[in-house]
């Protein structure tokens, strides 16, 4: 009796186990295809007194993308970009400007405004980030 008490207990831990590997290779997959799928965002400035915009290109890290920058750029300015997996969309115009600065930054994917914002004064920031819409 405890010999096939063991077996059955036995039989039900390897089951589960294969099971458990089963889900867990599954969310791996998962992980891996969102990772590995690819976005396009276009990214829209507008204002004045712009000294320079940075912005997330493609290149690098999901978590540490690469920044790419245009230094005094002709406005409006506007740039489509393709992003992989999980790297957020990030655009980021900068003015300094004794007569004052504006800035306006949307992130657009497919039509659909992602991120909008605004600042103006002598000196400005004016950031837009977007989660990547494969999380989401």
């Amino acid at each position: 009796m405890n010999r096939t008490i063991r077996a059955t207990v036995c039989s039900v831990a390897v089951t589960g186990l294969a099971f458990g590997l089963s889900s867990c290779s599954e969310a791996v997959d998962q992980v891996d295809k969102a990772v590995d799928e690819t976005y396009e965002v276009t990214y829209e400035v507008t204002g004045k007194n712009i000294d320079s915009i940075e912005f997330h290109g493609g290149g690098g890290k999901a978590m540490e993308p690469k920044i790419e920058s245009v230094a005094k750029p002709e406005l409006p300015w506007k740039k489509t970009v393709t992003l992989r997996g999980i790297m957020p969309a990030a655009v980021i115009p900068v003015a300094a400007d004794p007569e004052g600065s504006q800035i306006t930054c949307k992130i657009i994917h497919k039509g659909k405004v992602l991120e909008e914002q605004s600042a103006d004064g002598l000196v400005a920031a004016g950031g837009c980030t977007a989660e990547s819409p494969i999380t989401g």
